[in-house]
């Protein structure tokens, strides 16, 4: 195995070559303290996710975990390596070789493009209204005003601004001027937070419509800071279609931001000329809304990823830093707009042009290891096993939160790098383990064969059927320490459930991003 130091690691990142800078750790530990542009690959679902995240099998990799876990990151190795991938490395001493060279760390999610929605506030100088400010102006009846919440959604419906719309980010430059087709309506774009309020009014800014436009200062959170009550499970939500009439003038908008940003178009057979190169990696994006990927047969290698969110989490879609991103809609108003803050963001980015003529391609084989020592247990199957062999070893291997609210009676938590300290010492008892994805359950079944157990039972539970099993379950939630919770992240994880402090606490740490980074973190984004 290859090992990375530090300093080298860092001259990487910042050259002109293609990198994937994978964190295997689970998320809890990923979002306390991890590289800038770490991407989040937990060694739980690697095999699961890495050919999404890092199609090209001879990308450059580093791997990295924490200093005193270094079995795990070769494990995570080796089963990469498995797979096909050629050239990975690991950073020698983990994250924790990382700060000793001087370097920082950085906890929460989605840094780069959190850190780049508070850098665009200070270039664009975004408009911006408080919460009380906002209250106001909805209160009098004589004010022309909207509010657009521009997350995904379900995050809308969770919580959002009492009258609110939901038009994710993405959607915006198509349906804005639908729902303000009034130019003397004024429109606040929220969040819940800070960024996708900032870059959801300076989207609508930048495409130069004639409405007042403001992004709302913290979004909910800074609502329910002002002691403003929210709304919950809305379904108030963007309008499925437009008029076709008015195509024209959104294209127009739409292509005068691509040309402004130097966004190029290409055509199918350049795409495929791209992905079939060796030494590159290139991403086909569909920015448009769930609802529309799904009812399009298109080629298994087009990532669904929506406008708003390719924005504010790009590293959740693309593994690869300075690897070719190609967007496409089938209206042309869409892709352009995220492609202008993709390129912003420093990415190589396209639009494809007449997507409908996109080879089909056959789907990636899903990684299913042989198991030869492993039964898959029916629902109906479980209760009859469970009570037949009371000497079994249950693991739940659902997540820790949920473990913590209900499980069957004596079961054992773990999941991939845990499991092998809680397997039984003797390799012959019965082993009966739990969880959501069959898939999951069958790499750990795999990897509990290799380690030499001989008798293994796997069944899909979710919370409702433990339920409904008829089995003894225990409630207890004390019985797993936050210590042990390493897939759940706490850093403000109650920050939008009445935790006032942890809400200051959130907005503070997306404030400071901008300080916290180094000169050529700052270079990546390129604004004009």
């Amino acid at each position: 195995m290859k090992y990375i130091n530090a300093h080298a690691l860092k001259k990487q990142i910042h050259d002109a070559e293609e990198i994937a800078v994978l964190d295997i750790r689970e998320h809890g530990q990923y979002g306390e303290n991890h590289l800038f542009f770490a991407v989040s690959l937990p060694y739980s679902a690697l095999e699961l996710e890495i050919a999404r995240l890092v199609p090209r099998k001879n990308t450059r990799i580093v791997m990295y975990g924490n200093k005193h876990e270094e079995e795990i990151v070769k494990r995570a190795h080796l089963a990469a390596t498995a797979l096909g991938y050629t050239d990975i490395s690991i950073l020698q001493d983990g994250v924790q070789g990382w700060q000793a060279a001087g370097y920082a760390t950085f906890s929460g999610v989605n840094l780069p493009s959190k850190t780049f929605g508070e850098l665009a506030e200070h270039v664009y100088d975004t408009p911006r209204i408080s919460a009380l400010q906002l209250q106001a102006l909805l209160a009098d009846d004589g004010n022309k005003i909207i509010v657009l919440d521009g997350r995904p959604v379900p995050e809308y419906r969770k919580m959002n601004i009492p009258g609110s719309v939901c038009c994710p980010n993405g959607e915006l430059a198509l349906r804005a001027s639908d729902l303000a087709p009034d130019p003397e309506t004024t429109i606040v774009i929220n969040c819940a937070g800070r960024t996708r309020s900032i870059v959801g009014a300076q989207t609508l800014i930048n495409l130069g419509i004639p409405n007042k436009v403001y992004a709302l200062e913290n979004g909910t959170q800074g609502w329910y800071l002002a002691d403003l009550p929210l709304e919950h499970q809305s379904d108030r939500l963007y309008p499925p279609s437009i008029p076709d009439k008015n195509l024209p003038m959104l294209q127009k908008r739409s292509a005068a931001i691509a040309t402004r940003h130097n966004v190029q178009a290409v055509d199918t057979a350049q795409v495929a000329q791209w992905l079939a190169q060796s030494d590159r990696t290139t991403f086909l994006c569909d920015i448009r809304t769930p609802e529309e990927f799904r009812q399009d047969n298109l080629p298994a290698n087009v990532q669904h990823t929506p406008g708003g969110q390719l924005i504010q989490a790009t590293d959740e879609y693309v593994g690869v830093r300075k690897s070719r991103l190609v967007l496409l809609d089938f209206d042309g108003v869409r892709a352009p707009v995220i492609a202008s803050w993709l390129r912003q963001l420093g990415w190589e980015v396209y639009l494809l042009k007449h997507p409908e003529n996109l080879q089909i391609t056959a789907s990636a084989a899903a990684h299913r290891p042989a198991l030869r020592n492993t039964t898959v247990l029916a629902n109906e199957q479980i209760a009859p096993f469970v009570i037949a062999h009371p000497a079994a070893q249950i693991i739940d291997t659902r997540p820790s939160m949920q473990f913590r609210k209900l499980r069957l009676a004596g079961a054992t938590w773990a999941i991939r790098p845990t499991i092998a300290a809680v397997a039984p010492k003797d390799k012959d008892k019965a082993i009966l383990l739990i969880g959501e994805r069959q898939e999951k359950l069958h790499i750990l079944a795999a990897d509990l064969e290799r380690a030499g157990h001989t008798r293994i039972y796997s069944a899909c539970m979710d919370h409702e059927q433990i339920i409904q099993s008829g089995l003894a379950v225990s409630t207890d939630e004390t019985v797993l320490p936050d210590e042990q919770c390493i897939d759940f992240l706490f850093f403000v994880h109650d920050r939008h459930q009445g935790n006032k402090e942890a809400a200051r606490k959130y907005l503070e740490w997306e404030t400071n991003l901008i300080s916290q980074i180094d000169d050529l973190e700052r270079q990546t984004f390129l604004f004009d």
